[in-house]
């Protein structure tokens, strides 16, 4: 029974982590806010930044972390939101997993 509270207690605060994230990063929430729309086709990082009107670099940290402005720890990657698929000619793309589709459905109700 105990397990059961703290493995809700766990899912509970990691999404109040993922949501305190996407709310301190216009570039992280316009990002999945971009892949939620396109969802289930994945993206390039130039194409997101032309989406969503930013440099690749800011889209790249936001997705994979970069350095002190957007840490690692904090990236969609690490929070479970987004997942990179590596093309067979060697492009990244990125997608929405089923965690990031759950979390911004919400945040747009």
């Amino acid at each position: 029974m105990d397990d059961d509270r703290n493995i809700t207690s766990s899912f509970n605060y990691k999404r109040l982590l993922v949501i305190r994230s996407l709310r301190r990063s216009n570039i992280r929430k316009k990002i999945a806010e971009y892949l939620f729309e396109i969802d289930p086709v994945g993206s390039y990082t130039s194409e997101i930044a032309d989406n969503i009107n930013t440099a690749p670099t800011n889209v790249i940290g936001a997705i994979r972390g970069m350095g002190s402005r957007y840490k690692p720890e904090e990236s969609l990657i690490a929070l479970n939101l987004v997942e990179q698929i590596e093309s067979d000619n060697g492009v990244k793309i990125y997608k929405l997993t089923d965690f990031g589709k759950e979390i911004i459905n919400n945040l747009k109700k």
